[in-house]
């Protein structure tokens, strides 16, 4: 299962202009940032980027908003990040705020093939704008949708040639779920060891979610 394993430039063939990818990381911590590098390097625009955060300026995600990569964001909060508001406020680019755990419920709902589910998260608020309301035993709940995208990026701590991962400490965050919801899924291994190399009691996301593996720093 060794062909995982490509370049970083041709892992990153597979992202388009216009497409809808998913970002792993949590203001930067566990956000593959030399696959980002690269899209900025081709100029890969009119990007639609699901993430938790924009990061800041220089860092992550932050340097495909300044570069002006991005048409939309989807996010749980943009303050770490002067330069999306200054966007937005300009209108070059549409950015919608979603409850971090309703982000994080709706990305595993794609992963897990779930229609939607029930959140009172919301309502009564501008996130309930065009979306349905059912009420279950005099609460209200929003009726939330799964999010899917084109392509997943995130990054691993360890990871084997099969794209067994493993992540450490906070580096988690929102990369095992993003892994399961995309169509193409390319993770950016910190380090690449064999195949039984790792204690699968401590595998996080399996391999058989990973199209592609590359090797960060490259």
């Amino acid at each position: 299962m060794s062909h995982k394993l490509v370049a970083l430039s041709s892992a990153v063939d597979h992202i388009k202009d216009g497409m809808t990818i998913m970002i792993g990381g949590f203001m930067g911590v566990g956000t593959p940032e030399a696959i980002i590098d690269q899209i900025v390097a081709r100029g890969i625009k009119n990007l639609t980027v699901i993430a938790n955060d924009n990061a800041m300026p220089g860092v992550g995600i932050g340097k495909l908003i300044t570069n002006r990569l991005v048409t939309k964001t989807i996010a749980t909060h943009i303050g770490l990040n002067p330069e999306t508001g200054q966007q937005m406020i300009a209108k070059e680019l549409e950015v919608e705020l979603i409850p971090q755990g309703t982000l994080a419920e709706r990305i595993r709902a794609a992963g897990a093939g779930i229609g939607g589910f029930l959140t009172p998260t919301g309502v009564g608020t501008e996130v309930a704008d065009g979306k349905q309301i059912i009420v279950l035993d005099e609460i209200a709940y929003l009726l939330e949708l799964p999010l899917k995208a084109d392509v997943a990026i995130i990054r691993g701590s360890v990871v084997d040639m099969q794209g067994n991962i493993q992540y450490h400490g906070t580096t988690r965050n929102f990369n095992p779920i993003m892994a399961t919801a995309a169509d193409i899924v390319i993770v950016e291994a910190e380090t690449l060891v064999e195949v039984g190399e790792m204690d699968a009691n401590h595998i996080v996301t399996p391999g058989l979610f990973i199209d592609y593996i590359v090797r960060g720093g490259e």
